[in-house]
This record gives C-alpha cells, sequence and structure tokens, in this order.
C-alpha cells in the first residue's frame, strides 16, 4: 500500500512534527538537559513510525519540495546576521582560534575519510561523519546530504548526515564540560586566576527590537532573506564549474553577509535581530522537519556499526585536539579553558551546545568574557564559511579515493 502525501499535507505533518518534538521535550528530562532541537525529537520519533509501517507493507513519501528554499532562507539568515563589527571585538584572539576551528575542521575530514577507507566503506561516508556534520550540525550536514547525493549517487547521505549530526549534538555537551573541568583543576593547582565574578557577557549582536514585534517588521525581514535566496541561487549557476564548486546555500549565505554590512557602512538599514532569529528558526525547523521525517531507517541500518566508530573517534579526536592545541594556543589560561568547552560544544553540536558548556563552567568558576565574545562570533557564521571551504576541498579529491 502506498501512501503519497503532497506539498500541503507534508507541511502540516512538519509543523505536527515540532508540536510533538516540543512535548516530548517538555516531558523528559534527558532531553531537555542535552538541548536536543525538537525537530531531531519529533522527526526522529516519525521516522521509526514511518520505518515500521514500511516493514508492514504501508510505504509513505513526502512531498518535499519546500524543503530546499526553506534550507535557504536558513542560511540566509545565518549571513544576514554576520555584523563585521563583531569582528573587531574579537581581535587577534578572534584570529587565533578561528585558525585553531580551521585545523579541527581538517583533523575531522581526515579522521572520517581515513576511518571509512580503512573499515572498507565509502569514504564519502566519512567526510559526511567529518566535519559535514560535526561541526556544521543539521542543517549544514542535510544541505551538504543533498548535495552529495545528487553529485555523488549516494542516496543514503541526507539520512547518514542528519543521524550523524544528532549523534554529535548529543555528545558535544557531554564532552565539553569534563575536557574543559580537567584544565581548570590544572590551573588550580598552579594557583593561576579564573573567572571574573561580575561580567556584561556578551552574546551577539542585534539591533534594538524597536517596539512589538508586528507583521511589517517581519515582512522587511522576508524581503531581505528572500533577496538573499534569489541572488545566492543566480551566483551559484554563474558560478558551477567541474573543478571546484561551492553548494547553493553557500553563495546565500556570502549574499547575505555582504547585504547585511553593506546596508550597514551606508546607514540605509540596521537588520532587526529579533525577525531574522524568528524568520531562520521557522525556516530550519521546518527544513529539519522534513527532512528527518523523511529519513528512509532501514537503509542505514547496514551503517551503524562503522559509524559508531567514526563517531566515536571524532569525539575523541575533538577533545585531544581541543586540549593539546586549542588551549596552548589561545594561552593555557581561563579564557583559553572556556573557549575549549565552547569548541568542543559547537565542534561536535551546535553553538547552543557551546554556549551552554560556557554557562556550565563560568557559573561555577566565574565569567570569561572574552570567550564569549569569540565564540557566538565563530560558531555563528565564520566556521560556516570556513567548512565549506575545507568540505570542498576534501570533496575534489574523494572520487579518487572512492
Amino acid at each position: 500500500m502506498d501512501w503519497q502525501f503532497g506539498v500541503a499535507a507534508t507541511l502540516a505533518i512538519a509543523a505536527l512534527v515540532l508540536v510533538i518534538g516540543r512535548r516530548l521535550i517538555e516531558r523528559i528530562a534527558f532531553l531537555q538537559k542535552y538541548s536536543i532541537p525538537e525537530p531531531v525529537v519529533g522527526g526522529l520519533v516519525t521516522a521509526l513510525l514511518i520505518a515500521v509501517s514500511h516493514y508492514g507493507g504501508v510505504r509513505i513519501t513526502f512531498d518535499t519540495s519546500l524543503q530546499p528554499g526553506l534550507m535557504l532562507a536558513f542560511f540566509a539568515s545565518i549571513g544576514l546576521g554576520a555584523d563585521a563589527r563583531m569582528l573587531a571585538r574579537g581581535g587577534v584572539a578572534l584570529l587565533l582560534f578561528t585558525a585553531c576551528v580551521v585545523g579541527m575542521l581538517v583533523m575531522q575530514n581526515v579522521i572520517g575519510v581515513g576511518a571509512a577507507w580503512a573499515m572498507g566503506i565509502d569514504p564519502l561516508i566519512g567526510l559526511i561523519a567529518g566535519s559535514v556534520t560535526m561541526s556544521g550540525g543539521h542543517g549544514t550536514g542535510a544541505a551538504w546530504g543533498q548535495k552529495f547525493a545528487e553529485s555523488f549517487g549516494l542516496v543514503a547521505a541526507p539520512g547518514i548526515a542528519l543521524a550523524a549530526a544528532t549523534f554529535g549534538l548529543m555528545i558535544g555537551g557531554l564532552v565539553g564540560g569534563p575536557v574543559a573541568h580537567r584544565l581548570i583543576e590544572r590551573l588550580k593547582a598552579r594557583g593561576a586566576p579564573l573567572g571574573v565574578a561580575k561580567a556584561e557577557v556578551l552574546t551577539h549582536d542585534s539591533a534594538e527590537s524597536g517596539g512589538p514585534f508586528t507583521p511589517q517588521r517581519l515582512s522587511v525581514t522576508i524581503l531581505l532573506i528572500a533577496t538573499c535566496v534569489a541572488l545566492g541561487t543566480t551566483l551559484s549557476r554563474w558560478a558551477e564549474n567541474p573543478t571546484f564548486t561551492l553548494p547553493t546555500f553557500v553563495w546565500t549565505l556570502f549574499v547575505g553577509v555582504l547585504i547585511r554590512n553593506a546596508l550597514a557602512m551606508a546607514k540605509l538599514h540596521e537588520i532587526d535581530g529579533e525577525a531574522l532569529t524568528f524568520a531562520g528558526a521557522v525556516s530550519l525547523s521546518l527544513f529539519l522537519a522534513m527532512a528527518l521525517m523523511s529519513l528512509k531507517l532501514w537503509e542505514l541500518a547496514a551503517l551503524a556499526l562503522p559509524m559508531f566508530v567514526i563517531l566515536a573517534l571524532q569525539a575523541i579526536g575533538v577533545a585531544l585536539f581541543t586540549t593539546l592545541i586549542t588551549f596552548r594556543v589561545m594561552g593555557s589560561n581561563y579564557e583559553a579553558a572556556t573557549l575549549v568547552a565552547g569548541q568542543c560544544g559547537f565542534g561536535l553540536g551546535a553553538t547552543p551546545t557551546a554556549i551552554a558548556n560556557m554557562q556550565a563552567l563560568c557559573e561555577r568558576y566565574g565569567y570569561a568574557p572574552q570567550a564569549f565574545i569569540i565564540v557566538p562570533v565563530v560558531g555563528a557564521f565564520l566556521i560556516d564559511i570556513a567548512n565549506a571551504i575545507v568540505i570542498s576541498a576534501f570533496a575534489g579529491v574523494l572520487p579518487a579515493l572512492r
């Protein structure tokens, strides 16, 4: 028996997935503790139910034609949120930390591709379980998953990406705290100063809301997002070549960065941070809900053990890299230890996980003001730009390894 859902029905089910995810998070402490997103929870539950129905002889398919547009809208919101003024606040420390993050991205892909090759599975799977999902998270993972499915014929790529990103989201909150705590205990043993008692922790820039949230404020933000998507899509088409191709969502992100800062320099328009966050969150949530509820879990079962091995190696690799390299490069002090907690958070999960890791440390040992400037800037948009370049470089040599 075949059940096919059209665009409207698929959108309705995606919204229902978000509601289910929220209800489950409210009732299950584990999901709250590790900040698992609503679309991940609801989407995986739905995917499990669809897998059960599949084995029962009922095949369910969705019309996900809205999915690419939602993905591009999310990355446009990331670009529009990239204020160049935040970069100036980070100074030299921001450049050093960004260099550490780029080194981690390369390491993750070397681990992923190398482990996959050693186990005799497609190296592309190792790349997906590398920086694509570990540092990229669900949004970047699903986007590159679609790109790899189209370019390399790995149909299961989106499903593999979302499964790996979910693992990373959970492990990122488990690794960061213990690794940073160990470093801080070393600092305490040496009598080194820790955090300050009181500090204003600046996590990001956003325009003042300027009053209640209204349809007019949202409509301007939608105009900017749609412009980024249209220009990004056009640039991607123009720049496409067989040697080096950036996905459309990366071009869309770049356009967002340019528009945001061009408007600020010309003093024509200040981006509405509240409306931008709202539009980006809705786009990402619906995109992930559609991607996850469309997972064909029965196609991923054979990869369970190899994937677990690769992802376990990634967790160990990030813990060692941040301890041996990032901590030392950033000064071997309390700020550096807090940055380690943040890098473990977004290096295995997402920026919210990074902030949660740092907040947990700072509540115990005191604030680290510089870390709360640097991590959001790098985790919010610099890592996406760097990751796109690193992934594209690795994807260019993968055909020779497959």
